[in-house]
């Protein structure tokens, strides 16, 4: 029983704390924590964060590595847009297209040095910190860009208005959207369990599984019901679950994701078994590139502006939600609904923390305390089991 619980207690630690540390803001914030205005922010103030997390997750899977540029990067595709969309007449779709281009670009490049010429990604990332963050300012013209296209706008920030269903205060299509996520959810849930089940693999048990399953049902359910009495669905959301969904399927569903695993695992052995290691390391920075560029158009849309100050520290947001959220600094484990989960907390701190008043240079006192015993967590328990077997 006592080994039952300890397993429990490592496997869901972090969802623990999540829960502890909302209620402990909820109760001295006087239950402003609940608010749907607060709840609907704190998605919104956060999505960057659950965004590039994602894709750092990949980049720590590797060996514990991590990229330092991603908030340069966030400054350089928000200043790139901005300036386009002031000085011309061009499609917003198409600058939102030419903006992710060039992350993209910035991702190849990064990832080429890192990938294929084997320079530390610490350095390589380090270096594109200073140089991507420099060509956003030159971008600037060290100015503050005000981004009027409303279409760009509406883009990210928009919420669903569906006639007939949120013309009145409720906004039932959020209450719809939350019923439809639940039987996905449910769906998934079953159809997965199954599978593994006549494939031979260990599976929790059917109590654990639909207990866990009603749990989370009950927080879609409740979390969507509070957006309905405020502005409904935010297209950022959406933004959000798109990427969240496509990065749990590759890294849970496919061989290729399996691979970042395998590196960062033993990578000499990953070699060995004729996995192009190179290829994976490179994918691992275009693609956190990529998600940096969506979340500068993101930011800058949700903000309206952007300086040259834009996405400072959102590398370290990241990086901490992942490990927060359960990855191993040596790499090799971690999984996407950790990095979420230690984004929503970092979010929850962050929200509750403001809302109290606290002085925002305690704030950094606290998250760096929380990064600590996180990574302090993963040495002491997930590291020692590793090395045990």
């Amino acid at each position: 029983m006592n080994v039952r619980l300890k397993q429990f207690l490592v496997k869901y630690t972090m969802v623990i704390v999540l829960v502890i540390v909302f209620l402990l803001f909820n109760f001295i914030t006087g239950g402003r924590m609940t608010y749907a205005q607060n709840l609907s922010n704190l998605l919104l103030q956060n999505a960057y964060v659950v965004i590039i997390a994602c894709g750092m997750l990949l980049c720590i899977l590797t060996g514990g590595n991590i990229d330092l540029s991603v908030g340069a990067i966030v400054c350089l595709v928000g200043a790139f847009a901005a300036k386009i969309l002031m000085s011309t007449d061009l499609n917003a779709y198409l600058v939102i297209i030419l903006g992710l281009g060039l992350s993209l670009l910035i991702g190849i490049w990064q990832g080429y040095w890192v990938g294929y010429s084997r320079i530390p990604p610490f350095i390589t990332t380090l270096a594109g910190m200073f140089v991507f963050r420099g060509i956003g300012r030159v971008i600037l013209d060290s100015k503050t860009i005000s981004i009027k296209n409303q279409q760009f706008l509406d883009t990210f920030t928009a919420y669903l208005k569906i006639p007939g269903l949120d013309d009145g205060k409720i906004k039932y299509s959020a209450i719809i959207f939350g019923i439809a996520a639940v039987i996905i959810y449910f769906i998934i849930t079953i159809t997965s369990n199954r599978k593994r089940k006549r494939k031979g693999y260990k599976v929790e048990k059917t109590l654990t599984v639909y207990s866990k399953a009603v749990i989370i049902s009950t927080c879609i359910l409740v979390y969507c019901w509070k957006l309905a009495g405020y502005k409904g669905i935010s297209v950022m959301l959406l933004w959000v679950l798109v990427v969240v969904f496509i990065y749990t399927y590759i890294t849970n569903k496919t061989v290729f994701g399996r691979y970042f695993y395998a590196v960062g695992g033993n990578e000499k052995a990953t070699k060995l078994s004729g996995i192009n290691t190179n290829k994976i390391f490179f994918t691992a920075y275009a693609q956190v590139a990529f998600l940096a560029g969506l979340s500068g158009l993101l930011v800058a849309a949700r903000i309206g502006s952007v300086n040259g100050d834009s996405g400072n520290q959102y590398e370290m947001d990241a990086i901490g939600s992942c490990f927060i959220g359960g990855a191993s600094a040596y790499g090799g484990s971690g999984t996407i609904g950790g990095a979420v989960i230690g984004a929503i907390l970092m979010g929850i701190i962050n929200q509750g923390m403001s809302i109290y008043g606290l002085n925002s240079n305690w704030q950094y006192v606290v998250k760096g305390g929380v990064l600590l015993v996180a990574v302090i967590f993963d040495i002491k328990f997930n590291h020692k089991n590793m090395s045990k077997a």
